[in-house]
């Protein structure tokens, strides 16, 4: 399915060296603001109290949120558990009060707002089980990047699997870089966008190197600078087409889902812009710059039918 057609190639690969320049520039500056800054963990990671309360009617999460505000908590999880009339809260570790304290301190306030609201559990989240989500979370993140690694290796080529590599850690790290200097709460639900962002942004990827290889058995006798372009140039009505609907999904919930689907939606939003761009300036960019040609992704083809371009191909020794 085409929405349109473009019938001269578009120079992209003529602008690489620039526009990686760029984006070089921009991956420093994400690196220089997330040792320096960091990341501003959420409850998971950095422990805390959780509660949960159930109101009579159904709650106006607007209303805690603002409740919770007042008390000095910036940033809160507020969100509804089970049903409607059910509120959890994530209060993160404040000094000089325990979590049976600020407890007992979110509830007055509550309770001075709305008299019928009940407490019905509130628990301690440690600073290990924090770690622990850490760690769990750099393991799926390096899981993903081995099997991306290893499916691309044998789909297409070493050059390949190294490049999309470069490309989606490059999403990443900017990711990773925005809510670094904004300050941007990362919880839980960003972690499982960054990982979304991995897989959205490789797909974006193979189905390029997918048209590269497709173009340079086509047409035999273009370099391969002109492939990528050609390959690129082929899919800007599928990426337009795709990105499109899924960042209109995705714009929804950043306007409409709240701010327990903000950053979520947030993060999802930057993925998907620069994974276009990094899948067409960084990723085929860097592969045309590792030297792909195209007995790299035929090699099999060749052995088995003989390469026309071969002249010995096909011969009776």
């Amino acid at each position: 399915m085409e929405l349109f057609r473009i019938r001269k190639d578009i120079p992209f690969m003529k602008h690489a060296i620039v526009l990686n320049a760029i984006s070089f520039i921009t991956f420093v500056l994400a690196v220089f603001f997330l040792t320096t800054r960091g990341l501003h963990l959420s409850v998971e990671f950095t422990g805390g109290t959780v509660m949960e309360v159930a109101y009579e009617q159904p709650a106006d999460l607007e209303s805690v949120r603002k409740v919770i505000e007042n008390l000095g908590y910036a940033d809160v999880p507020v969100q509804n558990f089970g049903t409607s009339r059910d509120v959890l809260l994530r209060l993160p570790v404040q000094a000089g009060q325990s979590s049976g304290q600020q407890s007992e301190t979110v509830l007055a306030a509550l309770k001075a707002q709305n008299p019928a609201v009940e407490l019905r559990r509130t628990e301690f989240v440690g600073p290990q089980v924090g770690q622990e989500l850490v760690s769990s979370g750099l393991m799926a993140l390096g899981l993903v990047i081995a099997g991306i690694m290893i499916y691309l290796a044998f789909r297409f080529e070493w050059k390949y699997a190294v490049s999309a590599i470069v490309a989606n850690l490059h999403d990443v790290i900017i990711i990773l870089g925005f809510f670094a200097f904004f300050q941007w709460e990362f919880s839980l639900a960003v972690l499982a966008a960054v990982l979304a962002v991995l897989g959205y942004s490789v797909n974006e990827s193979v189905v390029i190197f997918d048209r590269i290889r497709e173009t340079f058995r086509k047409q035999r006798k273009m370099a391969p600078q002109q492939v990528i372009d050609h390959a690129i140039t082929s899919t800007i009505s599928r990426t337009i087409i795709t990105h499109g609907s899924t960042q209109i999904m995705v714009l929804s919930m950043l306007l409409f889902g709240g701010p327990t689907l903000f950053y979520f939606a947030l993060a999802l939003t930057i993925g998907i812009c620069f994974g276009i761009y990094s899948s067409v300036f960084v990723g085929a960019a860097m592969a045309m710059w590792l030297g792909i040609k195209r007995e790299d992704l035929i090699k099999s083809s060749s052995k088995n039918e003989g390469d026309p371009d071969d002249p010995n191909a096909g011969a009776v020794v």
